[in-house]
């Protein structure tokens, strides 16, 4: 596959991508801007043992059966099972993605789902990304309202970036688009701050490594470097494909 007809967009706090190019046939579609505003907040809630199992199915049971899993409700992402292994399971949503540019009109998309798995050093510094926007959200702010606290956020109180920082996104169960491919692909997220690609060998022909690009919706000073997993976290083959 080549890479120039693939882009991938980091949403927010890096847990979530939608695809575009070949893989993601309803570009027509998200032209017309189909998600304009933010829907009923039922719409994006969902029932609490679905939520919990969907969590969990970001990483291996191996990870997961022990980890923290949060859930969003009316008043934000609260604890639903308290683990053991300083890992943080949770389903995010479409507002941890850009504001502005591409990926942009889907921000109030009431159907995405992105289970992950944070490790520890991505809890203590890329997971309150994900609670600071899930608050400004559930409080009616407009999009642009959020964008002013998200670079607020960062200039005063988001945490700093630590070493090692990464998460799981392999679930089977993921709706990352409303494209033909809703759950992409099976993979790690490694976090950094914003470097040059080449360090890591990114986006080269057959490199596993994909860099997404940067945005200026995107207020965050992070980079995320994505690496295929080859099979889902039940063990299912997910055939990395060929660029």
């Amino acid at each position: 596959m080549n890479r120039k007809t693939v882009k991938v967009i980091a949403l927010g706090a890096f847990a979530v991508v939608i695809v575009l190019g070949e893989w993601r046939p309803g570009q027509a579609q998200d032209r017309k801007a189909p998600y304009p505003s933010m829907a009923p907040i039922d719409q994006y809630l969902m029932d609490r043992n679905s939520e919990i199992a969907m969590a969990r199915s970001a990483a291996p049971e191996a990870i997961s059966r022990d980890a923290d899993v949060l859930v969003l409700g009316r008043q934000g992402y609260e604890t639903a099972v308290k683990g053991k292994n300083g890992f943080v399971c949770a389903v995010e949503r479409a507002w941890m993605g850009p504001f502005d540019g591409e990926g942009a009109d889907n921000f109030w998309n009431p159907k995405v789902r992105g289970p992950v798995c944070y490790n520890p050093p991505a809890v203590r510094s890329i997971l309150p990304l994900t609670y600071k926007r899930t608050e400004m959200v559930l409080a009616g702010q407009s999009k642009a309202q959020i964008f002013e606290g998200m670079k607020a956020f960062v200039k005063q109180g988001m945490p700093p970036l630590q070493p090692g920082a990464m998460s799981y996104m392999m679930s089977k169960e993921q709706h990352l688009n409303d494209g033909s491919h809703p759950n992409w692909m099976a993979h790690l997220m490694f976090y950094t701050p914003v470097m040059d690609g080449s360090v890591w060998g990114a986006d080269l022909p057959l490199s596993p490594v994909m860099l997404h690009p940067q945005f200026k919706g995107v207020p965050e000073p992070i980079d995320n470097f994505m690496v295929p997993a080859g099979w889902w976290s039940d063990g299912t083959a997910d055939p990395v494909r060929v660029r």
